[in-house]
């Protein structure tokens, strides 16, 4: 099917302007006519902003903050005993075709969220991710450190072309966004409601890209673990064991031993999280 063919969801009409935001303006505008009318309230009323500023700075830097709008950080309550496995900066022909056989060799789905420039790099390994049940959604086209930094019209640029490359490559529409590092801007939310893309990050991370020790990596994971989780793993990025293993191959087994132990099931993020217009 042709990517210009793919179903997508219709978002509603106006962008729903999220409280914090509301408030923002609202105190610009305060601000703004205090420093004009009242003598003397230059200084409290530039304070005011700047302490604003940084507040609307500290929610982009906090990946499971929804003060700048809708963030998923756990599944819907329809999808009953379930978690969510994510697998981030893929494919990597080093790692992710040895992750498809072990996830397979478990009966489990799981959702890679793949760099679009990566992912047309090696396009059959990206389609196998599909043809095998798994999920491939938006992790942006290049993975920009600078994301967080972009105008309204780089950031509509950057998920955009990842959207039309990745639904090239697959022949599936991604439905859900993950931010690079997970870090954003109060700019992003406008763009993803145009594109019906919902935002996503995770109830716990692994830090397998910093961390060795698959050991310490499963537990992160595992402490109090739930129905309703969003964990995050990499496929690409990963750390190597001191055996020179891939951390999330040596920490995948022992985890989904005890999603089996607690009744958890495994489910991607298209099975559990309807589209955002549909969601609305």
């Amino acid at each position: 099917m042709p990517a210009s063919s793919l179903p997508s969801a219709t978002p509603p009409a106006r962008w729903p302007w999220p409280p914090a935001l509301q408030a923002s303006v609202g105190l610009h505008a305060v601000a703004g006519g205090a420093a004009l009318w009242l003598p003397g309230a230059e200084p409290w009323a530039l304070g005011a902003v700047l302490l604003n500023h940084a507040g609307l700075t500290a929610a982009g830097l906090w990946p499971r903050s929804r003060w700048l709008g809708p963030n998923v950080t756990r599944l819907p309550a329809a999808a009953g005993p379930a978690v969510t496995l994510t697998f981030d900066d893929g494919p990597d022909p080093a790692v992710t075709p040895a992750l498809l056989d072990l996830l397979d060799a478990h009966g489990v789905r799981a959702t890679f969220f793949c760099i679009a420039t990566r992912a047309e790099r090696h396009a059959a390994l990206a389609r196998e991710i599909v043809a095998r049940g798994h999920d491939v959604q938006n992790h942006s086209d290049r993975h920009r450190h600078d994301f967080s930094l972009r105008g309204p019209r780089a950031l509509a640029a950057e998920i955009g072309r990842a959207q039309q490359r990745l639904a090239d490559v697959t022949g599936t529409q991604p439905h859900c966004f993950r931010a690079p590092a997970g870090l954003r801007n109060p700019l992003l939310d406008p763009v993803l409601h145009r594109l019906g893309l919902h935002l996503v990050s995770w109830t716990r991370r692994g830090l397998d890209t910093r961390d060795a020790d698959a050991e310490r990596v499963r537990a992160r994971l595992a402490r109090g673990l739930a129905a309703g989780d969003i964990l995050l793993l990499h496929d690409g990025h990963a750390r190597r064991t001191a055996q020179g293993r891939p951390v999330p191959l040596e920490v995948l087994p022992p985890l989904l031993a005890q999603l089996r132990v607690a009744g958890l099931r495994t489910l991607t993020l298209r099975e559990a999280l309807p589209p955002r217009g549909a969601a609305a």
